[in-house]
C-alpha cells in the first residue's frame, strides 16, 4: 500500500498557455483545415512528422557540435533531408522534398527502431503547396527551447493530442489527464520498476508515470518553483527510466506513431513502442511471456475478437471473445508477483453474469489483493462515449480479504459533451482517504466472504448501505382534531356569509 499520498495529485505548474505555444498549434490546426486536411488524426500525423524532422535536425547539430567524433545522421546523401533545407522552399519544389523525406526516413541511418517504426509507411498528405509551405514556417516559427528549467515541448504535443474530438472504432478513446494522473498516484510506480501499458494509445498512462517518478525525486524547493527534474535520482535510475522501464503496445498504427512522438519529447525517445495487440500475439511463442511491475491501462471496451486469433493461453477456461474480459485477464496473467495494476473497466466487467465474467472476477479476487473499485461518473469519458466504468486497483500475489469502494459523482468537470471546469471535485477526497481506506458517505470497504455470497459481484449497488431517514409526522389523533378544527370554523364562516347575505335580501 503506497504511504504519504498527498490530498491532491501535485502538478507542477508551467506557463505553458501564456508561452504562446498554444496560439501556435491552434493556427496549425486552422492552417491544415483550410488547406483540406480535415481529419484531426492526419492533422496530428503529419504535424508530427514535420515536428520530429526538426528536433532530430536540432539534435543531430546540437551532438556534432560538442563531439567532433560524431557522425551527423543528416550526412552523405541524407543531408537534403535535414530540416533547414525545407524552410526556404516554395510550391512543388517543397513539396517534392518534403515528401522525399518523409517516404525515405525510415531507412536513415542512426535512426533508432522506434524513430524508424514512426515513419513507417509515412506519406505525405499536406496536397496544397502554400498550405504545406505554411505549416513549415509555422513548425520553423515554434519556440522550443526550455525556459526556466520548463521543456514545453511534451506539454504542447499533449495540448495537439487534445484535438483529437472524434471517438476511434471498436471502444478507443482519449482518458482524461487528471484521471490518468489519478490512477497513476494510487498505484504509485517507483523507480527500477518495469511499467507497461498494453493500450497506449498516445501513451498518456505512460507519460504520466514517468512524470509522477520525476515528481517524488524533484527537490521540494524546486518543485515550489515550478520545476520538475528529477535531479535525486541515480544514474543508474536515470539509465533504465529511459531505457527499459516503459513498454506501450497498440493495434492502431497511427497510434504508434503518436506515442513515439509523445514519448520522445518527454525524453523518452529510447521507450519500447510497438505495433500488435496483446490478446492475439504473445511475447516470442512463451505466454504470458515478459511481466512488469506496473500495468496502467484503459483498454477498449467494444469488440468481440475472432475465436481463432486469441491466445489460447489467455482464453484457457475463459471461453469468451469480449475484448474487455480478455484484457483484464492479460492484466493479472501479466504482473510480476507483488506486481500492482491501475485499470479501467465497464460496469459490465463488474456486474456481469455469463460465465467468463464470473470465473474472471473470481480470479481476480483469488489471485490478487483487488485493493480498490472506484466508480467514475458516466460522463467522464464525453464526447467521446458516456459507458458507465470503474476503475479497479489490484496487486498480484495475495487473495482479497476486502475490497474498498469509492463512489467518485464528481471529477472537477461538467459532465456533459462541453467538459467545462466545475468545482465539484471528489478526486481530492478520494486520495486522502486512500492511503487507510477511511470509510464515509461515498466510500466503504466490503469483506471477501460477502462478495463471494454475491456470485463474485463487484457492482457498488449491492454493498453500498442505503440510509433510510425516519420522517417525524403528528399523531393521527392529532391530526384529526385539526381537521375537525378547520372544518368548524368553516362552517361558523359559511353560517356568518349566509347570514349576511339574507340581511341584505
Amino acid at each position: 500500500m503506497p504511504s504519504d499520498l498527498p490530498n491532491n495529485i501535485p502538478i507542477v505548474q508551467s506557463n505553458f498557455f501564456s508561452s504562446g505555444l498554444r496560439q501556435k498549434v491552434d493556427q496549425l490546426m486552422d492552417i491544415l483545415w483550410a488547406g483540406g486536411v480535415n481529419n484531426p488524426m492526419d492533422s496530428i500525423e503529419q504535424c508530427s512528422y514535420l515536428l520530429f524532422l526538426r528536433l532530430l535536425t536540432e539534435k543531430d547539430e546540437t551532438l556534432a557540435s560538442l563531439d567532433k567524433k560524431y557522425t551527423r545522421i543528416f550526412s552523405g546523401k541524407w543531408a537534403r533531408y535535414a530540416w533547414g533545407n525545407f524552410v526556404t522552399l516554395t510550391g512543388d519544389n517543397l513539396f517534392d522534398a518534403v515528401r522525399q523525406a518523409i517516404e525515405s526516413l525510415h531507412e536513415l541511418p542512426g535512426l533508432t527502431d522506434t524513430g524508424k517504426l514512426l515513419f513507417s509507411r509515412a506519406t505525405l498528405k499536406i496536397y496544397d503547396r502554400p498550405t504545406l509551405r505554411a505549416v513549415v514556417q509555422g513548425i520553423q516559427e515554434l519556440d522550443l527551447a526550455a525556459h526556466n528549467g520548463h521543456d514545453f515541448k511534451g506539454d504542447m504535443y499533449e495540448y495537439l493530442l487534445s484535438k483529437l474530438s472524434a471517438s476511434g472504432m471498436n471502444g478507443q478513446f482519449r482518458t482524461p489527464r487528471h484521471v490518468i494522473d489519478m490512477m497513476t498516484a494510487l498505484v504509485d510506480p517507483q523507480p527500477g520498476q518495469r511499467i507497461c501499458d498494453p493500450a497506449c494509445g498516445t501513451a498518456g498512462f505512460l507519460i504520466s508515470a514517468f512524470n509522477h517518478i520525476l515528481r517524488q525525486h524533484t527537490k521540494p524547493a524546486d518543485l515550489k518553483r515550478g520545476l520538475m527534474d528529477g535531479a535525486l535520482l541515480k544514474p543508474a535510475q536515470w539509465k533504465f527510466l529511459e531505457e527499459q522501464a516503459f513498454t506501450g503496445f497498440d493495434n492502431d498504427a497511427n497510434m504508434v506513431k503518436i506515442a513515439i512522438l509523445n514519448l520522445y519529447l518527454h525524453q523518452l525517445e529510447k521507450a519500447g513502442i510497438e505495433m500488435l495487440n496483446p490478446l492475439t500475439t504473445g511475447f516470442s511463442g512463451v505466454y504470458p511471456g515478459k511481466r512488469f511491475d506496473v500495468i496502467l491501462a484503459n483498454p477498449p471496451f467494444a469488440g468481440k475478437v475472432q475465436d481463432e486469433s486469441i491466445l489460447a493461453d489467455l482464453n484457457y477456461k475463459l471461453n469468451t471473445r469480449a475484448t474487455e474480459l480478455l484484457f483484464l485477464k492479460w492484466f493479472v496473467d501479466h504482473l510480476m508477483p507483488g506486481g500492482r495494476a491501475g485499470v479501467i473497466v465497464p460496469n459490465g466487467v463488474l456486474s456481469g453474469s455469463t460465465n467468463a465474467a464470473t470465473k474472471l472476477r473470481e480470479m481476480l479476487l483469488t489471485e490478487c489483493d483487488l485493493q480498490a473499485v472506484i466508480s467514475l461518473p458516466s460522463g467522464v469519458f464525453k464526447p467521446y462515449a458516456g459507458v458507465s466504468t470503474a476503475a479497479l486497483i489490484f496487486q498480484k500475489g495475495a487473495p482479497t480479504k476486502s475490497a474498498w469502494f469509492y463512489d467518485l459523482t464528481a471529477d472537477g468537470f461538467s459532465l456533459d459533451d462541453k467538459r467545462t471546469p466545475i468545482e465539484a471535485n471528489d478526486i481530492p477526497d478520494l486520495l486522502s482517504k486512500w492511503p487507510n481506506h477511511d470509510e464515509s458517505a461515498n466510500s466503504y470497504r466490503v469483506p471477501i466472504e460477502k462478495i463471494k455470497e454475491n456470485d463474485w459481484s463487484l457492482a457498488a449497488g449491492r454493498y453500498k448501505t442505503v440510509t433510510v431517514e425516519t420522517a417525524n409526522h403528528d399523531v393521527p389523533a392529532d391530526i384529526l382534531r385539526d381537521v375537525l378544527k378547520v372544518e368548524n370554523e368553516i362552517i361558523q364562516r359559511g353560517d356568518a356569509l349566509l347570514a349576511i347575505i339574507s340581511g341584505k335580501k
